[in-house]
């Protein structure tokens, strides 16, 4: 997708799910936070009251939500809880054009550090700054959780420093304001940070996914739905035959929405 012009105008579907993570309008930055807002305390709740097995990322294919695209889809949410938890949130700095030099300036000044229990400053811009790494430290651990490829991993704050600079360049040629808001006309995104962590988040949380329950090739997939569905062989024989397809898919998903709508689990 290209940087700075990606998603898909195409409506979202209502999930008819236990769990109701739908975000809505991703093309409407006000109503994106909004539903961030509602929909990270929500699946939060559902972890605390035992109903899913936290992190995503060890769930199996048998678990209640234990389907790629779930996992995706909540690992994701579990990185932007921080982001949410952010007391006094200055929305403006997510979401607002006039404020997006500040905020990427800001980040990109931010000291690094790798803890996913923080503590908040009360300075607006450090605290998003460092709810951002918390959430890029978590996507770290889900990927030791779930087996990815350290290499696939390496450096993960420094190639989002490297997005957020491009961002910055974006915002500081003439008429950036006006050009964000043709995007967001047209129902593109421009580079307004919440976009960016989204965006990056997403991408980690896809190879995340992928690894917890695939593996790294599409041999240690058949080992793995061999594991994890040994005692159910319909399905078993269901997913192994549609694997190839599968696997095509999902290489080619840019966000869990793209992919088939998970079937109930059986019991």
């Amino acid at each position: 997708m290209a940087l700075f012009g990606w998603g898909s105008s195409k409506q979202r579907a209502t999930r008819q799910t236990p769990l109701d993570v739908t975000i809505g309008d991703l093309f409407d930055p006000v109503t994106f936070l909004h539903a961030l807002d509602q929909v990270v305390p929500r699946y939060l709740d559902s972890v605390d009251r035992h109903e899913l097995i936290y992190p995503a990322c060890t769930r199996k294919l048998t678990d209640v939500h234990g389907d790629i695209r779930s996992i995706w889809e909540h690992t994701r949410l579990e990185a932007m809880r921080y982001l949410m938890m952010v007391p006094g949130r200055d929305v403006e700095l997510l979401i607002g054009s006039a404020r997006q030099p500040e905020m990427t300036a800001a980040f990109l000044r931010q000291q690094p550090h790798e803890n996913t229990v923080i503590d908040f400053t009360g300075v607006a811009t450090e605290d998003v700054g460092i709810a951002i790494i918390a959430g890029l430290n978590w996507l770290n651990h889900c990927a030791h959780l779930a087996g990815v490829h350290p290499d696939r991993f390496a450096r993960t704050l420094t190639n989002f420093r490297k997005v957020v600079r491009l961002g910055q360049k974006w915002w500081d040629t003439e008429g950036a304001g006006p050009r964000c808001a043709q995007m967001l006309a047209e129902r593109e995104r421009p580079p307004l940070m919440l976009y960016l962590i989204w965006s990056e988040y997403t991408r980690l949380a896809k190879e995340i996914a992928s690894a917890a329950i695939y593996g790294a090739s599409i041999e240690q997939a058949r080992e793995a739905l061999e594991l994890q569905l040994a005692e159910r062989p319909a399905e078993l024989k269901a997913a192994l035959a549609s694997l190839p397809e599968t696997m095509k898919s999902l290489e080619a998903a840019e966000d869990p929405e793209d992919l088939a709508e998970p079937q109930p689990i059986r019991r």
